[in-house]
């Protein structure tokens, strides 16, 4: 880690600081070009939202789907004050972004939170293949 990415990671973490100080669950992240100029910031607003998916990487990621062309993006570097969940890593893949680092691993996070982790959910798949197929086959090509 060089210098500057652990200065922007340090910020990462003091935006979580400050959210959990203001009544936010403890979560920052910021996105950054390769310059380190900080292009945006974010912190976990899903209790006041009420939106399950109000995550910084989250938001973050649909920001610069929205607003960085795609070159911009694959230069930037999201830091975030922990690893993204599955949820925000779905989204982080396909915004384009270049990079993410972050401070505590999911493991660790896991560790510091009462009963680690949140439930699974069941899944049952695949079924229906040739109906379902003909709304994707074809589409990406």
């Amino acid at each position: 880690m060089t210098p500057l990415e652990e200065r922007l990671l340090r910020r990462a973490v003091e935006i979580a600081v400050r959210a959990r100080a203001d009544g936010y669950a403890p979560y920052g992240s910021l996105l950054a070009g390769p310059d380190g100029v900080v292009l945006a910031e974010a912190h976990n607003t899903v209790r006041a939202d009420r939106d399950i998916s109000a995550h910084p990487e989250l938001k973050l990621a649909r920001w610069a789907a929205r607003e960085l062309d795609a070159a911009t993006a694959a230069a930037t570097t999201m830091f975030t004050s922990c690893q993204p969940c599955g949820m925000c890593t779905g989204a982080i893949d396909r915004s384009g972004l270049g990079r993410v680092l972050y401070a505590l691993s999911s493991e660790q996070h896991d560790a510091l939170t009462p009963g680690g982790g949140w439930p699974s959910v069941r899944q049952d798949g695949p079924a229906l293949y040739e109906e379902a197929r003909t709304a994707v086959d074809g589409y990406y090509t």
